[in-house]
């Protein structure tokens, strides 16, 4: 039996430049993972489509998401957004004065 780990999403790597993003994996297994994601001073990131849905948790900082739609969503502390497999979007601006700091959960391609 594997002994629990513990941390913190304060801890973990900042981006290396503004204008970037740094993933870790903090677990994964069965098709699913979950990632801490690190963003400073990002505008109009790259557009992702992928083919699995993900849930993302933003805990700290601010961002703004868009939509291939021309939609956006500003997303503060607290906030959350469910993204289905296909759903094309991007980080369009994230704040410029601290790390926002995201909790990802990808999911298996086979889950809603």
């Amino acid at each position: 039996m594997s002994a629990p780990r513990f941390g913190t999403l304060r801890d973990g790597p900042s981006p290396a430049a503004p204008g970037t993003e740094t993933f870790t994996e903090l677990a994964g297994g069965g098709g699913a993972r979950v990632e801490r994601i690190a963003s400073r001073a990002v505008r109009d990131g790259e557009w992702y489509e992928q083919g699995w849905a993900e849930f993302v948790l933003l805990a700290a900082g601010q961002a703004r998401l868009a939509f291939a739609d021309g939609n956006e969503h500003l997303l503060s502390p607290g906030d959350w957004v469910h993204l289905p497999a296909g759903c094309r979007h991007r980080v369009a601006w994230t704040d410029p004065t601290v790390d926002t700091i995201w909790l990802a959960f990808h999911l298996p391609p086979d889950m809603p």
